[in-house]
């Protein structure tokens, strides 16, 4: 073999086996550094669990990472990325059909940087993390966690593909009331007890006193209190704004990372005039069991 054949055969090798030394036992999250990893390189990692870690120390270069197996699946998924500290030194996207890369996660995102993609039916599911460029790589750490779940329903409203998405905040309209009733991973009916700003996780917290659990998959908030009361508690981004208002409100959404997440939430009232409609027109998407 060529001496120059030889030595990039070699440097292959060492980060295929750095690579290797870095994931946890079950496979499940990976940890390493950019140091031994050639500038220009791409090191090659997969991760076969639906829930792990990752952990890139001083990113050099850039990783591809085959997420939850490398058998193609059936129905979509949604991967979902938060940052596990202050994400420094690399950005994180996501490999969609045809060789695209849609940005997960840039540099410099806070610790309420959720984001999440939706990969179709047998589309590759990947990740792609790129060093960015420094002049100084020390206490560069980029380090997330990420959730897959499958997802069998053919169609969700746009809150669904990712939560830091230009479209959070807005209003849903009543197509995507109905829609997102059916698809949600939560849907009860409430009223606002309080909010809760965090500014440094960049999210807010709504309280709700719960007084129906049309659906909870799985299950995210706890059994009725000892006075009778049962309590939810519902994240969303600090830029939308949210505040307590009076009245009954149907709060949907998802579960991501063990907490809930909002999706939609109308007024109830608001909400029954949209689903008496699409009733007496025969385009429910679903049926409910309103109170």
């Amino acid at each position: 073999m060529p001496p120059r054949a030889l030595l990039c055969a070699l440097c292959c090798g060492v980060l295929a086996v750095s690579a290797r030394a870095g994931y946890s036992e079950d496979r499940c999250s990976w940890r390493g550094s950019g140091l031994t990893q050639e500038p220009g390189s791409v090191g090659q990692l997969s991760l076969v669990c639906s829930e792990g870690a990752v952990e890139w120390l001083y990113p050099a270069g850039a990783l591809r990472l085959s997420v939850g197996g490398s058998q193609p699946r059936e129905h979509p998924g949604i991967l979902c990325t938060r940052p596990a500290r202050l994400f420094a030194g690399a950005q994180v996207f996501a490999e969609r059909a045809g060789g695209a890369l849609e940005l997960l996660l840039a540099e410099g995102e806070g610790l309420g940087g959720v984001r999440c993609v939706r990969w179709g039916p047998r589309e590759p599911r990947a990740l792609f993390l790129q060093a960015t460029p420094q002049r100084d790589i020390s206490r560069r750490v980029a380090a997330f966690l990420f959730e897959l779940r499958e997802d069998a329903r053919p169609e969700l409203p746009p809150q669904a593909r990712g939560l830091g998405a230009d479209g959070a905040c807005r209003p849903c309209s009543d197509d995507e009331l109905l829609l997102a009733a059916c698809t949600s991973d939560f849907v009860i009916q409430g009223t606002i007890h309080g909010v809760a700003d965090d500014t440094e996780l960049q999210e807010s917290v709504i309280t709700v006193v719960v007084s129906s659990v049309l659906r909870q998959t799985p299950s995210l908030f706890p059994a009725q209190g000892s006075q009778g009361q049962r309590w939810a508690s519902v994240r969303t981004l600090l830029r939308c704004g949210a505040r307590p208002g009076p009245g009954t409100f149907l709060f949907t959404g998802w579960a991501r990372f063990g907490e809930a997440w909002l999706g939609c939430a109308p007024r109830f009232q608001e909400f029954s005039r949209a689903y008496a409609v699409a009733l007496t027109a025969q385009l429910l998407p679903c049926e409910l069991v309103l109170d």
